[in-house]
């Protein structure tokens, strides 16, 4: 550990915090309509949008509706992905006639980045055509991430109307998010990263002489366009199999740190529109400081584990911590904070290989997936996860305090905590549900690389990412099987919209109440005594749940290394 390291995460993390303000300014002109300066040159655009598909965007929808047009749009798009990478042989943009993606791993990766997954059972570079990743993967990085900021906006709707039942157009949210918010920004961002040396062309190949004298072909493509909406919209997707650890993905120490600004950008804004929606900003402050608690004590314990590395490395005469799976370009501080960031956002991108990390280490990225992904978390999904933890909280704190809870002004009743309670209980039921079929049946034996506790925990952690909506893994599992493409597209899928629904709903719920003013008997929700229930309840609903599989994972793995031997 070195000054330095400890500097990095201290800066990344007051400059987010600075953020904040700024991106949730701009997001919240997109939640309530208003005109932006964009407007003079995408204003026709989003107009001849409507025009063209017959969206009303002034007439707005309860729940039900935003839900069902929500879910529509998702499986449309889902079988459009499915259908070009099955046909990817003859569509166009192909100069290395890549054949098409077989049957079982086109539907898994369709439905990854539909749910913002981005989870690649595949290298990238050796799979997929430029039409491939250009269409059906770099569409869904964009509308995936609107998506998610278009229900989020549907929640602070909930919150801040009043006896009503309409949460906004979807339809208007997806296109304004995305015209107005995520293209520009992707387009700026894309730039810098030609700048920084990360490749954009339609070539598929350039042939390089090493100075060795051997020809060498190495891949290219448009990588800049899909990295740029990779980070900004937290996909994680990469163009590469070795994903941001690539030097065309991310060449520099400058382009890593803005990579993991962007990935946190938006989640950090979200949490000030939402203050801002509810009429009370320091609402919004309290859950960003809540948020980023948690993350500075991952991302230090990240640090510190890398830092000390383990018994059998030192043994071996080797100092300095863990490098393994790290680029030198980056070392243990850079790596350390990426995969803390990436995993407590639902990015999933990787800079590092986590499957190399040691085994406390790798617990924290596995704990941040497991935990929701709502410390800051993916853009929209991040903030609507962390509100059904705020739900819960002042649930806990009106039974103590003997009063019905209130939350922003609304009286939190009965059918909002079982709706909190159903979405959240999805995640540990999946998790372990489908780790616990893949570790007793011969085929998803058949995955880890490694055996005993270390074993298992490439297949925890895999379902913990499809289901969280990660994307990241521990490398050491073989995934691309028919076995593990259909169990983790499922978690993938139930992981996404079976919070999404009951989110809704809630919002549906909250939307038909009155406000209720806040009285010398409410229970304060801008304090440190709040972000401490917050913490607490996090930890203690999100956490304990996974402690048996905890204890059979990353706990076992970091006894076996401490003796000294192998996993």
């Amino acid at each position: 550990m070195t000054f330095v390291g400890w500097t990095l995460i201290l800066v990344f993390t007051a400059l987010i915090a600075l953020l904040a303000k700024p991106a949730g300014l701009w997001l919240f002109a997109l939640y309530e309509g208003r005109r932006t300066p964009l407007h003079g040159v995408l204003g026709p655009v989003e107009r001849g949008f409507y025009r063209v598909a017959g969206i009303d965007p002034a007439r707005e929808q309860g729940w039900r509706t935003y839900a069902l047009h929500m879910l529509m749009f998702q499986v449309v798009t889902t079988l459009f992905t499915y259908a070009i990478l099955r046909a990817q042989a003859v569509l166009p943009l192909n100069p290395r006639g890549l054949a098409g993606v077989g049957a079982d791993g086109s539907m898994n990766t369709a439905i990854a980045f539909v749910t913002n997954t981005n989870w690649q059972w595949y290298a990238g570079e050796s799979v997929l055509s430029n039409f491939s990743q250009m269409v059906a993967l770099t569409l869904h990085n964009f509308l995936s991430a609107a998506t998610g900021i278009a229900v989020a906006f549907a929640l602070f709707r909930g919150f801040a109307r009043a006896q009503t039942k309409l949460l906004g157009n979807f339809w208007a949210d997806l296109t304004r998010v995305t015209l107005y918010l995520l293209l520009p920004i992707s387009i700026v961002y894309a730039v810098f990263l030609v700048a920084s040396g990360v490749p954009q062309t339609f070539a598929s190949t350039i042939d390089a002489t090493t100075l060795e004298g051997v020809k060498q072909t190495i891949v290219v493509g448009p990588v800049a366009s899909q990295e740029a909406i990779k980070m900004l919209g937290t996909n994680g997707g990469g163009f590469f199999n070795a994903n941001s650890a690539h030097p065309f993905e991310n060449p520099t120490a400058l382009t890593n740190f803005v990579q993991m600004l962007s990935i946190f950008l938006l989640g950090a804004g979200l949490t000030w529109t939402f203050g801002k929606a509810v009429g009370n900003p320091r609402q919004g402050w309290a859950i960003l400081a809540a948020m980023l608690t948690l993350f500075v004590a991952g991302a230090s314990i990240a640090y510190w584990q890398e830092a000390a590395s383990t018994p059998l490395l030192h043994g071996l005469g080797l100092s300095g911590g863990n490098l393994e799976g790290k680029e030198v370009r980056f070392g243990l501080a850079a790596s350390a904070l990426f995969s803390a960031v990436t995993t407590a956002a639902s990015c999933g991108a990787v800079n590092a290989m986590h499957d190399s990390f040691t085994a406390l280490g790798g617990l924290i990225p596995m704990f941040n997936m497991q935990l929701g992904e709502i410390v800051i978390g993916g853009v929209g999904s991040g903030i609507y996860g962390f509100l059904l933890f705020a739900l819960l909280a002042v649930f806990i704190a009106g039974l103590m305090v003997g009063r019905t809870p209130e939350y922003v002004g609304k009286k939190i009743e009965a059918r909002e905590v079982k709706l909190a309670v159903l979405a959240i209980a999805i995640l540990p039921l999946c998790i372990l549900g489908l780790s616990a079929i893949a570790s007793v049946l011969p085929a998803g034996l058949a995955g880890p690389l490694n055996k005993g506790p270390h074993g298992f925990s490439e297949i925890l952690y895999a379902f913990s990412s499809a289901t969280a909506n990660n994307g990241s893994a521990f490398a050491g599992l073989s995934a691309g099987t028919p076995f593990y493409n259909g169990l983790l597209g499922v978690g993938m899928w139930l992981g996404r919209f079976f919070i999404i629904i009951p989110v809704l709903a809630i919002a549906g719920s909250l939307a038909a109440k009155k406000h209720t003013p806040a009285t010398a008997g409410s229970f304060p929700t801008t304090g440190p005594l709040w972000v401490g229930l917050l913490i607490g309840t996090i930890l203690i609903i999100g956490g304990l749940t996974f402690l048996p599989s905890l204890a059979l994972g990353p706990v076992a793995d970091h006894v076996v290394s401490a003796s000294g031997k192998l996993f």
